[in-house]
């Protein structure tokens, strides 16, 4: 049967993949709280609907740096798409071109950035970077993603090194025999496993620049025309000095909960940085969004637009390039239904009035509904 939301994806995308693979995709760090509270947050906000509203033609596209969006959404950077799929970043940039969404590809892709830009054609993507020592390699990415058509370039902030995950460590997890990051020369490339360790996290500790602060970002600025987005974002401090410092947006994000373990949820942060930045620095999250609903939240807090990411992972195991542009097209018509459903037609309609906390401060705390 077909699957009808992102979720049937994960069953059965969990059905197909190895255990240590699955576990690399899932997994967050430490304790997993702060993967955990990423979903929760979302159940601690209800919908308050508006009734006797115009809702006959629904519209929830939107503009990102000069680029059309479908709906306000795009593709994470997510590390090795071939684990999911052999085609990896070309079957995931022409479900992307498809499904009118926005890709950010991974700086650990598996297939070249130009592969990438042929199979998603005119469709806007970015490139993600994470700071490593080698600065040429640095330059000579951001070059390559100019040259081919990326329209900017997301720097990861917050992993100075990658945190410990423990079920990779349990799977003494390392990346398989024929996926490799093939934008980068193979002496950048993570290792082979050993026993009780990441090869994941052992490679960013030799290969990730722990010493990099604000001042360096004229450095990046320096190599590349392109608009600068700073992505791990949490705090309203931190918010103001990246648009001092001249970044174009922000993506509010805890990695998924793969970083810092205890960080707030990404939802949770999501309104104080909106509320540190000027309304033309657009703000973007990630983690936990796996409904359209979740989506009009994010939107009504104030985002400009939202990243998807373990759901179109889950797309690609299934069925390569149709399973993940069917999960960002049920996103969108899940998304267009809550836009009717609750009386605001237009993304412009999306504001904090369209949500109530959930319980009432006045009751008792129960137990969060499923889902």
């Amino acid at each position: 049967m077909l699957p009808l939301t992102p979720a049937d994806y994960r069953a059965l995308a969990r059905a197909r993949l190895p255990a240590a693979t699955w576990d690399f995709f899932e997994g967050g760090a430490g304790a997993e709280w702060t993967l955990r509270a990423n979903r929760a947050q979302f159940r601690r906000h209800v919908l308050r609907p508006r009734v006797l509203v115009d809702v006959s033609a629904p519209d929830c596209s939107t503009e990102l740096f000069g680029a059309r969006l479908a709906a306000p959404f795009g593709v994470a950077p997510m590390a090795y798409h071939q684990l999911a799929c052999p085609e990896g970043e070309i079957a995931t940039a022409r479900a992307a071109r498809a499904a009118g969404a926005l890709l950010v590809v991974s700086i650990f892709a598996g297939r070249r950035l130009e592969e990438i830009a042929r199979a998603g054609g005119d469709a806007p993507r970015w490139l993600q970077l994470y700071w490593l020592r080698d600065r040429a390699a640095l330059a000579d990415l951001a070059g390559r993603a100019e040259a081919a058509g990326f329209g900017a370039l997301v720097l990861t902030v917050d992993a100075p090194k990658v945190a410990r995950r423990l079920r990779d460590l349990r799977n003494s997890f390392a990346v398989p025999d024929g996926v490799r990051a093939v934008n980068l020369d193979a002496a950048l490339a993570v290792g082979a496993a050993r026993s009780g360790s990441s090869a994941i996290e052992a490679h960013s500790v030799e290969q990730f620049d722990r010493s990099i602060t604000w001042a360096d970002l004229s450095w990046l600025r320096q190599k590349t025309s392109l608009p600068l987005v700073l992505k791990g974002v949490l705090t309203a401090e931190d918010a103001r000095r990246a648009v001092d410092h001249g970044v174009d947006a922000l993506v509010v994000s805890n990695h998924g909960g793969r970083q810092l373990d205890g960080a707030p949820p990404a939802l949770a942060a999501l309104p104080e940085v909106v509320d540190a930045v000027p309304a033309d620095c657009p703000v973007l999250v990630d983690g936990g969004i796996r409904h359209g609903t979740d989506l009009a939240k994010a939107l009504a807090l104030g985002a400009r637009a939202a990243l998807i990411g373990r759901p179109v992972l889950w797309g690609l195991a299934h069925s390569g390039e149709p399973g993940a542009r069917h999960v960002l097209d049920l996103l969108r018509t899940e998304l267009l239904d809550t836009l009717v459903l609750s009386g605001r037609p237009t993304l412009a309609d999306l504001d904090r009035t369209l949500l109530a906390d959930w319980p009432p401060p006045h009751h008792l705390r129960r137990e969060d509904p499923p889902g």
